[in-house]
């Protein structure tokens, strides 16, 4: 893997794609700052060894140009307080002066480039754009896990305008050394825990995932279409009609693989989709109409605790309910400790996916568990067995 550890950086600009598409209040104030937090130690250690830095990433979807509330500037100072130096901000990201800035650099500083996406060619992957942008520095390091299963112009394309110096960053260095360990290396008994609202978003992951684990756990708005095409009952609960006959593929190919699948037994039920609807536990086979699931019941916590458990290896991506509402987050609490549990009594547990990371980070479990990625759909597609073009492009 080419990393940067071993890298002589004095006197050299080291051009990083990090993640920096953090929320934002109202207010333009950082809610989380996980993903800005990860890139401190690659900054850190390029500054250690005499570089200079110049940052690069994206912030939200802004629609074509300028959108002052998707500005990379209202980064700036957290990034001044976690790294603990000043930060050069730089209204444009391939501009004249923006370049003239960046050529000049002294070992020691550090500069934030303006949003990428103000350019529609970074999402096209342009080749020109990726150039430009490739004038800002010596070497050049993917950081951004989050954004590498995207063949954009700064985290694939730009590689090859330095075929020498390209490298992984330490938070992509751990991000595939921690998913490897499930894929290659994982110790028995493995389990995967499937939540989320759609199995239609989920259905590739669970099927690669057959040949790697020996039991899956599926909570989550997703487990009522798997009760439904069982023949269950299921009221008003969120269930994907069309993949009713790929959900009982699913279990049958489960069954060849002898890799045990644990649904849930029972279900919160609310009478509308509100925190304030009223709510009664009942038999996930049997919910009347008029109602739906929002949270798996008591005795599901209690059956999928216990082969979390019993389990060495652990993979979590998605919530067991509605845990944006406390009502029925109970769940998705539940497994989250269950895997610090777990974790403590020696097994490796890695969450991915935004939800599950939300949830993880909600209760402050985060340094309680292995590892947590900071890429929801880099790592399903990375689990999956695709190539992702970030990761690609650093190795060609």
């Amino acid at each position: 893997m080419k990393t940067i550890s071993n890298i002589d950086f004095k006197n050299k600009r080291a051009l990083i794609r990090v993640d920096f598409n953090v929320p934002l209040n109202e207010d333009n104030k950082i809610t989380d700052n996980t993903r800005i937090k990860a890139a401190v130690p690659t900054i850190k250690l390029i500054l250690e060894k005499g570089g200079s830095v110049v940052l690069m990433s994206h912030l939200g979807r802004p629609k074509g140009g300028y959108e002052e509330k998707f500005s990379l500037k209202h980064i700036t100072s957290e990034l001044e307080k976690l790294i603990g130096r000043d930060v050069k901000f730089l209204g444009d990201c391939i501009g004249e002066d923006a370049l003239n800035y960046t050529k000049n650099l002294k070992s020691g500083e550090v500069v934030l480039l303006e949003n990428l996406r103000f350019y529609s060619e970074e999402k096209s992957g342009d080749s020109e754009f990726a150039q430009k942008l490739s004038n800002h520095g010596d070497i050049y390091i993917n950081d951004a896990f989050g954004t590498a299963h995207r063949a954009h112009a700064s985290t694939a394309v730009i590689a090859e305008n330095f075929p020498n110096d390209k490298y992984f960053g330490l938070l992509l260095e751990k991000e595939i050394k921690n998913i490897d360990v499930l894929l290659h290396t994982p110790k028995p008994p493995t389990t995967a825990i499937i939540g989320g609202a759609k199995v239609s978003s989920k259905i590739t992951i669970i099927e690669k995932l057959m040949d790697s684990v020996d039991q899956i756990i599926i909570g989550g708005g997703m487990a009522y279409t798997f009760i439904k095409a069982q023949g269950g009952q299921v009221g008003d609960s969120l269930v994907e009609d069309d993949y009713l006959e790929t959900a009982k593929k699913v279990l049958e190919m489960a069954e060849q693989k002898k890799v045990k699948i644990h649904l849930p037994s029972d279900t919160i039920i609310a009478d509308k989709f509100a925190n304030d609807a009223n709510a009664k536990s009942c038999d996930i086979n049997e919910i009347p109409e008029g109602w739906m699931g929002l949270d798996i019941g008591t005795e599901s916590i209690h059956n999928f605790n216990t082969v979390i458990q019993s389990s060495k290896t652990i993979l979590w991506n998605g919530p067991m309910g509605v845990f944006e509402m406390e009502n029925f987050m109970q769940g998705t609490v539940a497994v989250a400790n269950s895997l610090v549990n777990a974790t403590s009594n020696g097994a490796f547990t890695l969450i991915g996916g935004g939800d599950s990371v939300a949830a993880i980070n909600l209760l402050n479990l985060a340094d309680q568990v292995s590892y947590v990625s900071t890429g929801g759909g880099a790592m399903l597609e990375y689990l999956e067995g695709k190539e992702l073009p970030g990761i690609q492009s650093i190795n060609n």
